[in-house]
């Protein structure tokens, strides 16, 4: 089966020769791949001296890395890495394994199990911010991941070639685990241990604004893989609304036969109606989603049979 080693970079030369030397050495016959994404030093060179294959994808941001090597590459078990050799290459086998056996269609390398993620990483809010989105990942799809935001991991042909990603940046990650969710894409996780960057080399990943995209990308994909369950959370709050508001003139009218507080009857009613709307668009949009669901399994049922 043929492997590929999908390594996304942006000024990686401090690490990238030793990634990519790594991993010819622990997944020998592997096919090496690295995307430079626009570096303004020399990762291209070293990388290409290291034995890599390398390639070029002007847009700037993982995600679009990420699809373009999706798009081009042709595979059979694909490892994706990041460049900053903060990942180990000695447990890539592993993750092909299960790959390679059937076992899993996505295998993400777990950074928190083992500790390895807490104890190495310097930035306080990136351990947080990871928390927070696992635990509301898991709270929304009913999941029990640990490392949902891990850049280690590994992908049958069929994940890579039929999932739709969009995300152009840093999120990529969290859109392949909620598609691999809603789809119900095997998924396993394998600890791995996570060493910091080496000094002299910097993280690409802004905490507040990355972390903000990732949180909007969260609630937009919610809104699309669970209408019923999003909207009518808001017709809900809606409903409340309208209700603490229609309370004394509804009180009003049955004693006095008069509503005196007419602005109140007025927003309270609006809310009321806006409730009924949002709990409509979500039993409308939650059955588009049911087919889309059912068109996504037809595709997919072809595409296994023309392998």
């Amino acid at each position: 089966m043929i492997t590929a080693v999908l390594i996304p970079c942006y000024n990686e030369e401090r690490t990238i020769s030793k990634v990519v030397q790594d991993f010819k050495t622990h997944l020998p016959g592997s096919k090496i791949y690295v995307y430079d994404n626009n570096s303004t030093d020399r990762t291209a060179e070293y990388a290409a001296a290291a034995g890599a294959i390398v390639k070029s994808e002007l847009r700037r941001g993982k995600g679009n890395v990420i699809r373009s090597m999706f798009s081009d590459i042709d595979a059979d078990i694909y490892i994706m890495v990041d460049g900053d050799d903060t990942y180990p290459a000695e447990i890539a086998a592993s993750l092909a394994e299960e790959i390679k056996n059937y076992r899993a269609d996505m295998v993400i390398g777990d950074r928190i199990t083992n500790g390895a993620y807490i104890h190495e990483n310097k930035r306080l809010f990136h351990t947080f911010g990871n928390s927070l989105v696992v635990n509301l990942i898991n709270f929304l799809f009913s999941a029990k991941l640990k490392d949902v935001m891990s850049g280690y991991r590994a992908f049958s042909r069929k994940f890579v070639k039929n999932v739709p990603l969009l995300s152009p940046g840093f999120q990529i990650e969290v859109e392949m685990t909620l598609h691999a969710l809603d789809k119900r894409y095997l998924i396993k996780e394998i600890p791995v241990d996570y060493r910091d960057r080496p000094p002299g080399s910097a993280s690409k990943l802004n905490t507040i604004s990355d972390g903000i995209l990732i949180l909007k990308d969260i609630f937009m994909i919610f809104k699309d893989y669970k209408p019923l369950l999003f909207f009518s959370a808001s017709a809900l709050l809606c409903f409340i609304c309208g209700l603490l508001l229609g309370v004394l003139p509804v009180y009003e009218f049955i004693k006095y036969k008069y509503v005196y507080r007419v602005p109140s009857a007025i927003v309270a009613t609006g809310f009321m109606i806006i409730s009924l709307l949002a709990f409509a668009m979500g039993v409308i949009l939650d059955t588009v989603a049911r087919f889309h669901k059912q068109d996504y399994e037809l595709r997919l049922r072809d595409y296994k049979n023309r392998q």
